[in-house]
C-alpha cells in the first residue's frame, strides 16, 4: 500500500510565485505521508497569453522549473510528477508540453509530451482554445516502472481518447497519472465521468490533479482533482481552490479486481494505429 497525492493549484503568470505555492503544497502532501506527488498541468506557468510559455521554455535537463522538481524530489525523498512544463520544440515558435517524472533521488526517469492538443470552441460563449498554435504534439506512449506500479503518463485532453490508455494497458499499465487544466465548462460536463470511465474500463488507478479556480488570464478551471480506484470509486477529491488530495493505492486490490472481473481478457476488438 502506498499513499499518493494530487496537488491542485490556480496557477498564474509568475513562475516564482507558482513554484512557491507548489513547494507549499508538496510539503502538505508529504506531511500526509505521500510518496508519489503529482502536480497539475501548467503548474509553473499559466500565462496571460498562450505565447508566454514560448518565451519561458526550457532546454531538456536545465532550467529553473526542472531544477525545482529535482530538488523537491530529493528534499522529500518522493517520486514527483511535474505536471507539464514548456520545453523547446523543433518549431522555434512552439513548445512541447512535457510531463516529467523524477524519482526520489532527483533523477528524471521519464518524459511524456502531450499528444492530443486542445483546439476547440466551447458553445455560445465563444470561449476558444487553439493549443496547436503554440504546442508541438508528442507521438510516444509512455509507461514506466515505479515503486507504485507500472505508471502510464497522460495529460488533460488525452483523457478523451481511450485508445491511448489501451496502448498503455498493452504495456502493462496499472496506474495512470493525468495532470490537467480542464476548463470549468468541460469539467462540469465531463471530468468526473471520463476519469472514472478510464479507471473502470482499464481496471486501473487514475491519479488526476487539476487546476481549480480563476486565473489572471481570465480563464476558469474546474478543479475536482481526484484519485479513483480500479472499480471506479472516487477515493478522495477536492472541489475548488489550492490543496492536496491523498489516498492509498494497493496493487493487491488492482490485481484482485482484474482477476475476479477479467474484462480486459474478454476484449475481442483491437485499436490499430494509422501506421499499422
Amino acid at each position: 500500500m502506498s499513499v499518493v497525492a494530487c496537488v491542485q493549484m490556480a496557477s498564474g503568470p509568475n513562475i516564482g510565485a507558482n513554484l512557491l505555492e507548489a513547494e507549499r503544497l508538496i510539503e502538505e502532501a508529504v506531511s500526509q505521508q505521500a510518496r508519489l506527488v503529482v502536480l497539475p498541468e501548467n503548474f509553473a506557468l499559466m500565462g496571460k497569453t498562450e505565447h508566454d510559455k514560448v518565451d519561458e521554455r526550457e532546454q531538456p535537463g536545465s532550467g529553473a522549473i526542472q531544477t525545482f522538481l529535482a530538488e523537491q524530489a530529493i528534499r522529500h525523498g518522493i517520486w514527483l510528477v511535474g505536471g507539464t512544463i514548456p520545453l523547446v520544440a523543433e518549431d522555434d515558435n512552439k513548445v512541447r508540453a512535457s510531463c516529467l517524472v523524477f524519482d526520489d533521488k532527483g533523477k528524471q526517469v521519464a518524459r511524456y509530451d502531450k499528444i492530443h492538443l486542445f483546439d476547440v470552441e466551447l458553445g455560445d460563449n465563444a470561449e476558444q482554445y487553439t493549443e496547436s498554435e503554440t504546442i508541438e504534439p508528442g507521438d510516444e506512449v509512455v509507461v514506466i516502472d515505479s515503486p507504485f506500479g507500472r505508471m502510464g503518463l497522460s495529460v488533460c485532453y488525452d483523457l478523451r481518447f481511450p485508445e491511448l490508455f489501451r496502448q498503455q494497458l498493452e504495456a502493462g499499465m496499472e496506474i495512470v497519472v493525468l495532470p490537467s487544466a480542464f476548463t470549468a465548462i468541460t469539467g462540469r460536463a465531463h471530468w468526473e465521468v471520463l476519469v472514472r470511465a478510464r479507471a473502470i474500463e482499464n481496471l486501473c488507478y487514475v491519479i488526476a490533479p487539476d487546476q481549480g479556480g480563476y486565473h489572471l488570464n481570465g480563464r476558469e478551471t474546474h478543479g475536482h482533482s481526484m484519485i479513483v480506484d480500479p472499480w471506479g470509486t472516487v477515493l478522495n477529491s477536492l472541489a475548488r481552490g489550492p490543496g492536496v488530495v491523498c489516498a492509498d493505492i494497493e496493487l493487491g486490490r488492482l490485481n484482485s479486481a482484474r482477476r475476479n472481473f477479467p474484462s480486459i481478457e474478454h476484449r475481442r476488438l483491437q485499436c490499430l494505429n494509422k501506421s499499422s
